[in-house]
Parts: structure tokens; sequence; C-alpha cells
């Protein structure tokens, strides 16, 4: 199963950018998309950002997600 969580593109340097998952930062390649700007929201799967989102798609994602964990047995 693959499993993409929405960032928040803090800052862009060439192919690359420094992106914010809920307060922790991490770097992220850009090589799949164009145009991505600071204040951009993308899905990251594996180190690369696959796609654009707008900020209240990639809320209610990080809600479900926070819900699953919440109510998860492991």
């Amino acid at each position: 199963m693959c499993l993409a969580i929405p960032a928040k593109v803090l800052s862009v340097e060439g192919a690359s950018a420094l992106v914010s998952i809920e307060d922790v930062e991490y770097k992220a390649s850009l090589l799949l998309l164009d145009d991505v700007q600071p204040g951009d929201y993308v899905m990251l799967h594996a180190g690369f950002a696959i796609e654009k989102v707008d900020a209240e798609e990639a809320a209610e994602t990080l809600r479900l997600l926070n819900e699953v964990a919440d109510n998860s047995t492991y």
C-alpha cells in the first residue's frame, strides 16, 4: 500500500523544497511537479512531491490520518 501525506512548502531551491508536515520539516524532491511555490501544499510520497493540493484538502487529509492513528490498536 502506498501512502502520500500532505505537506506545506516552506521554501524552494531548484528541484528541491523544504516542506513541513505538522511542524516537522523534510526535504522533498520537486522533479515530478511544475511551478511549486512556498505556501503551496503538496502530497509527499517517499520524498517526492507527487501532486499539488489546496489547503483545505491538505487539512482534511491530515485530520483523517490523525483520526486513524488515534483509533489504531497497534
